[in-house]
């Protein structure tokens, strides 16, 4: 069904989810089951519920991802963004992975303490750890927990390698870790930019900073000695993919000397939400968006299978690669994987952090 309000939000549907068998929701009589009958559109407040995990590092094993170990630090993510591949995970708590995956999100602010755990136990092998590979460890929620930040305070003490992904200038407020983690070599940072049209960014992710925040926060870490890289990511075919070359050129002018693309993934309730999204926005180039997606992915909308799904496969994955190479050569990208130390690891003392 429609969302309350497209206003502010990335996707046009929050239907309800049905892949886990989960009851379907049914009206209790309450004088909001009628709202949008009565007055139109009803607003839709962002909230936020503490989550309370036993464990936070989550392990992974596949062979196209280059770590095996993140720390997530939210559930859902408010900036929006319809292509998000994290979406799904709503579906677990029977909420929707449309709106509700923007509006309703789960706080873990004992995550420094549970890592603080798991990086105490005998024999633990440190490994970097990647942030922000799931949902945006700088959503705008993270000004309030600052649970990232907790978290990379203790990286820090225990001189842990670690990795951060993010699409928000944000990260740029806890410089003051990040210069000493770098300075280790401990510390590194991919920064997304996906559009460099301010038009499209208001769509298609429309509650995270701005292109031209994120690229001034490429150039700040750099010019702090944070090892820095742009990540392309998604590319959509037909909407985004003409930005390629601009956005190699415009990392690079701001300092990245590193990076790299990944085409559209579109897994479970994610390719309908996709779809809806382009039956709203870009109606006239819909079905030649999708024809697209499903020649990246052998015929399906998505492709879950190792290493392809990183690539995709056909000839446009073959183009794309042509031309992420030959703008890499001509503006002086390199292609280089953070070589972050682990030697330098010392578990944490005692069984709680020294500040609790």
């Amino acid at each position: 069904m429609p969302v309350e309000s497209k206003q502010g939000r990335g996707t046009t549907r929050n239907a309800t989810p049905t892949r886990f068998n989960l009851p379907q929701r049914v009206a209790d009589g309450d004088w909001l089951d009628s709202v949008e009958g009565l007055d139109g559109i009803a607003p839709r407040r962002t909230t936020v519920t503490i989550e309370k995990p036993k464990s936070i590092l989550t392990r992974n094993a596949s062979p196209d991802i280059g770590f095996d170990r993140s720390v997530n630090p939210y559930r859902g993510c408010e900036h929006g963004c319809i292509y998000c591949f994290a979406r799904p995970t709503h579906a677990y708590h029977d909420l929707s992975p449309g709106v509700d995956f923007e509006s309703r999100l789960f706080a873990k602010p004992d995550a420094a303490k549970l890592l603080h755990a798991a990086l105490s136990r005998p024999g633990y092998e440190a490994k970097p750890i990647a942030l922000g590979t799931n949902t945006d460890p700088y959503q705008p929620i993270e000004e309030r927990f600052r649970i990232t930040r907790s978290i990379l305070e203790l990286l820090l003490e225990t001189r842990h390698p670690f990795t951060i992904t993010t699409k928000s200038d944000r990260v740029v407020r806890d410089l003051d870790i990040l210069v000493p983690a770098a300075r280790l070599g401990i510390a590194a940072v991919a920064i997304s930019v996906t559009s460099l049209d301010p038009a499209l960014h208001r769509t298609l992710e429309p509650r995270a900073p701005s292109a031209a925040k994120r690229l001034a926060a490429i150039r700040t870490l750099v010019d702090a000695g944070v090892p820095t890289i742009v990540a392309i990511a998604p590319v959509v075919p037909r909407i985004t993919d003409h930005e390629l070359e601009a956005i190699v050129e415009a990392a690079v002018a701001h300092g990245a000397r590193g990076g790299f693309y990944l085409p559209v993934r579109l897994p479970h309730e994610v390719a309908p939400l996709f779809r809806a999204w382009l039956d709203d926005h870009f109606p006239d180039r819909a079905a030649k968006v999708m024809a697209t997606i499903r020649s990246l992915r052998g015929g399906r909308d998505n492709d879950p299978d190792f290493f392809s799904r990183m690539r995709g496969q056909g000839v446009w994955a073959d183009l794309l690669r042509t031309r992420f190479e030959k703008a890499s050569k001509r503006f002086g990208l390199t292609q280089t994987r953070f070589n972050l130390r682990t030697d330098l690891f010392e578990p944490p003392p005692g069984d709680q952090l020294r500040l609790l």
